[in-house]
């Protein structure tokens, strides 16, 4: 089949159905949408209805509008005891202390070693580790990367994969650590440390294990603590940052060593995906946001983490192109997903893609939303990593069309391609990339976007204050839902479908299920 890009039945996005869907989401009702917790089993079932209410089918494998996602809740209890160098830690104010291999209790002493990145990048030329035998041992490293200005380094400011805090632990765990401390700096990790406590301060999911290796202790330290330990050996922890910088660095065992009691609640549950479909041919267009949020935390002045721009809204504009698609023909099957567990790790997303409807090969791209502002109307898009796939020239195209300019990624060193849903895609071999705005708003000053950015990233990324607010303006986002389904349209009905560039870090992985 084949349909006319001048053919396109625009469709009337609604503002006011966007704001409910935030607003009801972000609704104390559902107590932040936590995994696990009742209120993120509420939001999906929401978002489910919202989908049958169009008429869309179920698209989960086996049919239905749920996938189940078999998940460990891990809770760190008072009891435990992190003893560095002879001195007591305060959990959350000092450390924040979680057990990835899923048993009740661990309880070692072992020496530690400083491993600079904890980087092994063979393309960049990179091993912080050398010789070493990691197992049995404690590494401790710095959050983020080698310093890089050059692109062909480390890809430059952009921060690659290997800084991100998830590969440390997965590289130290396929090492045999007992335990990996990263050392928190605000400014590498491009969040302070309350946003280290408040997300592993609370019981943290993980996916039921199998057979992958994993850390009896994953730790972040605080900054002034890693300082201190460091004085003790007569090292200098800013200078050690200097001397990680080079790819000559070589590990330095330390004399002190970690001492740690780690007592764990275990709680096995399950969580869900929510998918539905537009059928239509073999391959597919995805469209994806997660529903989850930190849920609710008991003692604290604002318990429940509303979650509003972390992610109702992506949840709202998912919702509204669901129901504006609802009804079209296009030449490939539109995906509608919905996943939990993204703020434990992108843990729904990598379960869709471990356990897809439709083999990976026939879906084409994925284009996720993940907190996407009503701030007004957008004179700029983002969509840093469509650059890497054969579908970029169109997301400039379509932006064009509606008179945005397309934003450079306005943070690259946080990383942020390898911190979102579609991240577990492209592991898996789909092309995708999420979708956002960028920081000038008509009828706005040059510095009103950057300012409330800065100013939510400082008071309400993952605290109780990402609530709805009634003076919002959700023409803005109306118009950024507009340029998604243009895109959607695109993909679902073009001749080829989307791949990744030569040489991309992803191309082997698809070149791997074809």
């Amino acid at each position: 089949m084949s349909l006319s890009l001048a053919a396109w039945s625009q469709p009337t996005i609604e503002a006011g159905r966007i704001r409910e869907h935030l607003r009801h989401l972000a609704d104390d009702h559902f107590q932040g949408r936590g995994t696990g917790q009742p209120g993120g089993d509420e939001a999906a079932q929401y978002i489910s209805q919202q989908f049958q209410s169009y008429g869309l089918e179920g698209g989960a494998p086996g049919g239905g509008f749920f996938q189940s996602v078999p998940l460990v809740g891990v809770t760190t209890l008072p009891s435990t005891k992190l003893i560095l160098a002879g001195r007591t830690l305060k959990s959350g104010d000092e450390y924040v202390v979680i057990n990835q291999t899923q048993q009740a209790r661990v309880h070692f002493e072992a020496p530690i070693v400083f491993v600079g990145f904890g980087i092994d990048a063979p393309t960049e030329h990179w091993n912080d580790y050398k010789n070493l035998d990691l197992h049995g041992k404690v590494a401790l490293l710095f959050v983020n990367e080698p310093e890089s200005q050059e692109p062909a380094f480390f890809k430059g400011r952009a921060l690659t994969y290997a800084g991100r805090w998830t590969y440390k632990y997965e590289e130290t765990a396929r090492r045999g650590a007992v335990a990996t401390l990263i050392i928190h700096r605000t400014d590498l990790a491009a969040y302070g440390w309350e946003v280290v406590r408040n997300s592993g301060s609370a019981e943290r999911s993980f996916l039921k294990r199998e057979s992958e290796p994993a850390l009896p202790a994953a730790a972040w330290i605080h900054y002034e603590v890693a300082r201190e330990l460091l004085s003790k050996e007569g090292l200098n922890l800013d200078q050690l940052y200097q001397a990680a910088q080079k790819p000559d660095f070589q590990p330095i065992a330390l004399k002190s060593k970690l001492r740690l009691s780690l007592d764990s609640k275990l709680r096995p549950f399950s969580s869900r995906n929510v998918i539905a479909r537009l059928p239509a041919g073999p391959e597919a267009v995805m469209y994806s946001a997660h529903y989850d949020h930190l849920g609710f935390h008991a003692g604290e002045k604002d318990p429940i983490y509303n979650g509003a721009l972390d992610n109702a809204s992506g949840c709202a504009i998912l919702l509204e192109l669901a129901r504006v698609f609802a009804g079209t023909k296009t030449k490939r099957t539109l995906y509608f997903v919905s996943t939990t567990a993204e703020e434990q790790g992108l843990l729904g997303a990598t379960y869709f893609a471990q356990h897809p409807p439709i083999p990976l090969k026939q879906i084409s791209l994925d284009l996720n939303f993940d907190m996407v502002p009503p701030w007004g109307e957008p004179e700029e898009v983002t969509a840093s990593g469509c650059e890497r796939t054969t579908f970029g020239e169109a997301v400039l195209e379509e932006a064009g069309k509606l008179g945005m300019k397309l934003r450079p990624d306005p943070a690259p060193q946080a990383g942020l391609y390898y911190r979102m849903d579609h991240f577990s895609l492209a592991q898996g071999g789909v092309p995708g990339f999420s979708l956002g705005e960028g920081l000038k708003f008509r009828g706005q000053p040059e510095d009103f976007g950057i300012k409330l950015a800065s100013e939510y990233t400082r008071n309400g990324y993952h605290h109780g204050a990402d609530e709805f607010q009634p003076d919002w303006d959700f023409k803005g986002l109306a118009q950024f839902t507009q340029f998604a389904y243009n895109l959607g349209w695109r993909a679902a009905n073009q001749e080829k479908m989307v791949q990744w560039l030569p040489g991309d870090e992803f191309e082997a992985a698809r070149k791997k299920i074809l």
